[in-house]
């Protein structure tokens, strides 16, 4: 199947109230020959405000925010058509499942499109990031690496790439971005041949939830504290293996454990051992392409090569036959979940961060086409259509943002207002405001001061006069 391998560059680390500005991606075959590119940038949408070190890391202007040829209403539909030319694939960026992925669903979401584009069939979606270090822990001679200060690898992509000698100059642009994990993940498929295609299978989330059921012993990747590491596990029992409320959460073992001293604990007495370190219990969760490898890799490393392989047995079938330990944990896990949504904050969910409190109904998502495909004046009476109101309400911010001439004047200035109480907000926000963006500005300044950094002194001076600017047009709103 073919690759699709993109990136994206946004105006703020916030998926819920951030923004693309650009994107690009390469699309590959099996054998990574390249047979499409493309690289996007938009304006930042109006009534949003940047992070200025989101700008500063990506290289973004002023001008190249304000004055380009796409809005990003008009980016977002050719990225949708973009990613439908290139079905099927397995689309994949580095980090992209904890940010790029969390993004554009969201973008997607806001801006009236179908959010889960990359992993609904026919496509899948995978991590560059997860397989780098999946490779790395099999063989660590694999990938060139930097070692940090706490005598770690590193695996941020200009990092790796460097060390791979992969020219990495413009590093935090999208489509240079994609190129450099293009590059990487060929050299990792070149050297380790007979684990890509392991790596590869947990990008469809019923593939992982079928080598979970099956139940047989499996080395897990893990990456924390800063290592990359390999666990030897087995699933619970193939009837009571799944998270009861988390759907797509599956449990396996940890086989360094003794199981016999965990059968007769109570269901308290299981929530403790949980909390315990090293853990007994592993979380696999199917829809974000964990590493699920041979049993025979994590054998070969410690502590599982100092164990008896018929002890180690002997635990995955006790594991896999008794079906009430299996339920017992999750019980406990159950209860675990149930005391943490008790203890939720209660504070208001924006209509921008609850794509996943509610999900969409097919009728209307099955009407997102006609509504892009009606003219202006049109697609206002066309929000009347859906019955989702954060719909309604985001189809009136994007006709604000693109056609403000066909909204009734009524209309046109609440939205007016309702942008100046947002970003004019003297509050801590769950956005940037225009209050938070000077005391960046602020603080940063300071910064580059002391480093004698110049073009980064001038990119501030730039975003404080764009940021009067906008305090200005929506101070008198």
């Amino acid at each position: 199947m073919n690759l699709a391998i993109w990136d994206i560059e946004s105006s703020s680390a916030s998926t819920d109230f951030g923004s693309i500005i650009e994107i690009g991606g390469i699309l590959v075959d099996e054998n990574f020959k390249e047979k499409d590119r493309f690289n996007l940038r938009c304006s930042l949408p109006e009534g949003e405000i940047f992070q200025a070190m989101a700008l500063i890391v990506n290289k973004t202007s002023i001008k190249q925010l304000t004055q380009t040829n796409l809005s990003h209403y008009q980016m977002l539909g050719e990225v949708e058509k973009i990613f439908k030319r290139w079905s099927p694939s397995i689309f994949l960026g580095w980090n992209s499942i904890n940010f790029d992925e969390e993004l554009i669903r969201k973008e997607f979401f806001k801006n009236i499109r179908y959010p889960y584009v990359t992993n609904s069939s026919p496509n899948f979606r995978h991590d560059g990031i997860n397989i780098a270090r999946g490779a790395f822990a099999i063989d660590p001679n694999i990938l060139q690496t930097e070692i940090n200060e706490k005598n770690n690898p590193v695996f941020k992509l200009e990092s790796l790439a460097r060390m791979q000698g992969i020219d990495s100059s413009d590093a935090h642009s999208a489509l240079a971005d994609a190129e450099m994990t293009t590059k990487i993940l060929n050299i990792v498929k070149k050297k380790q041949e007979h684990t890509w295609e392991s790596f590869l299978r947990t990008a469809n989330k019923s593939d992982t939830e079928t080598i979970m059921k099956k139940g047989d012993i499996v080395t897990l990747n893990e990456y924390y504290y800063g290592k990359s590491r390999l666990h030897l596990v087995v699933p619970l029992h193939p009837k009571h293996c799944m998270h009861p409320i988390y759907q797509g959460w599956y449990y396996s073992i940890d086989l360094r454990t003794e199981i016999q001293p965990l059968i007769n604990k109570s269901i308290n007495e299981l929530k403790v051992e949980m909390k315990k370190s090293p853990k007994f219990l592993r979380t696999i969760r199917a829809n974000k392409a964990p590493i699920i490898i041979d049993g025979k890799y994590g054998m070969n490393v410690e502590p599982y090569n100092k164990l008896d392989k018929n002890v180690i047995k002997k635990r995955a079938e006790f594991v896999q036959n008794n079906e009430q330990f299996s339920q017992n944990i999750l019980t406990a896990l159950r209860e675990v979940a149930e005391e943490k949504e008790q203890s939720k904050s209660q504070e208001d969910i924006y209509a921008e961060e609850s794509i996943y409190t509610k999900f969409t109904s097919n009728k209307d998502t099955a009407f997102f086409p006609t509504w892009h495909a009606a003219p202006w004046k049109e697609k206002l009476n066309l929000l009347d259509k859906f019955d989702d109101d954060r719909l309604v309400g985001f189809g009136k911010k994007i006709i604000f943002q693109e056609a403000p001439e066909v909204l009734p004047e009524a209309m046109y200035k609440s939205i007016r207002r309702e942008i100046a109480k947002r970003i004019l907000s003297e509050r801590k926000e769950k956005w940037w405001t225009i209050p938070t963006l000077y005391n960046e500005i602020d603080t940063l300044r300071e910064k580059y001061t002391n480093e004698n950094d110049n073009e980064k002194l001038a990119l501030l001076d730039e975003f404080n006069t764009y940021a009067m600017a906008i305090q200005k047009k929506y101070e008198n709103v």
